[in-house]
């Protein structure tokens, strides 16, 4: 990810990031669509991490990038979500208007529909099998749309979707700097067999940060999909991360058994988790290591369960 600095050496300092913040929200709006100015404008409870999300009124949200590593999701998902909505089963963030830079902040910006839920959790989750086979059913007919002309994974969003070799030299790096506080060659072992079950398949679309926090929740059911701002063609393993980072048990397992994928994509999403997790426990201060911690034994405990069962 790119920080934004202060500036080339030797030369003149960038302008400073502006806060993005209801203010800025509210200027942008009245600036640039003032049929909406007089709108209440309001933080959400999970604002979000790659984009910080506002309501605008009742109906609407305004998602502003944090930096420039996110800023070519705004033309992305405005091009692709119309595509894509009419072949999914659930609900997806409707693209309205893209705002311009204004305001001292230098990035697009978006004003999307309103889409009513929580984001998923165990406690507001009524039935977890359900659940699970409605996300695999989701995820399955997302890699049934046609790839014609989406975009490859690659460095807008961060990979996903592509080799997971591209992260072998920080994953290895974790490892080492963990290597007192895990179990390094368990862990080595579930990266090695991810990287050997490479991907032979054509692109097929994938969502990129299938989280809980992108999986809005309503009266105990899944009711829509947001944030498609790491999605692209390309493997869709990496969509399989939501089995270790929210589902467990039978409801992992009915999560695999409905998911369109065989069992090398299976070990390749073992691997994203284990990256993320790793890389988190590695960087962290505190705040996440413990769901960290969580995610890496339970990757740790499938992988060897699955070495058990064959």
């Amino acid at each position: 990810m790119t920080e934004n600095g202060s500036g080339d050496q030797g030369g003149a300092a960038r302008p400073a990031m502006p806060s993005i913040d209801v203010p800025l929200v509210r200027r942008l709006v009245a600036g640039q669509f003032p049929q909406w100015a007089d709108l209440p404008i309001t933080t959400v409870e999970h604002a979000g991490w790659d984009n910080i999300t506002f309501r605008l009124g009742d109906d609407m949200t305004v998602r502003v990038p944090r930096n420039e590593s996110y800023r070519q999701a705004v033309d992305k998902e405005h091009r692709w979500l119309p595509i894509l909505a009419p072949h999914l089963p659930l609900p997806i963030p409707t693209p309205l208007v893209k705002g311009r830079p204004a305001e001292g902040y230098p990035f697009g910006w978006s004003v999307y529909r309103w889409l009513d839920g929580s984001p998923a959790g165990i406690e507001r989750i009524a039935d977890l099998g359900e659940f699970a086979t409605t996300l695999a059913g989701f995820l399955n007919d997302l890699m049934r749309v046609d790839p014609t002309g989406g975009p490859p994974a690659g460095e807008h969003n961060f990979f996903r979707g592509a080799p997971l070799n591209v992260y072998d030299g920080e994953t290895r790096e974790a490892i080492d700097a963990l290597r007192h506080r895990i179990d390094a060659a368990a862990a080595t072992q579930v990266w090695d067999t991810a990287l050997a079950a490479t991907w032979q398949g054509a692109p097929v679309w994938f969502h990129g940060d299938v989280a809980s926090g992108n999986l809005l929740v309503r009266d105990g059911r899944l009711a829509a999909v947001i944030d498609f701002g790491t999605s692209a063609i390309g493997d869709p393993a990496c969509d399989t991360t939501i089995a270790w980072t929210l589902l467990s048990g039978d409801s992992r397992d009915v999560f695999r058994a409905t998911l369109n994928v065989d069992s090398t994509a299976w070990a390749r999403g073992r691997g994203w988790a284990l990256w993320k997790s790793l890389i988190t426990l590695a960087g962290d201060d505190g705040r996440h290591a413990g769901a960290a911690g969580h995610v890496l034994a339970e990757v740790l405990s499938d992988h060897a369960q699955s070495g058990r069962n064959r």
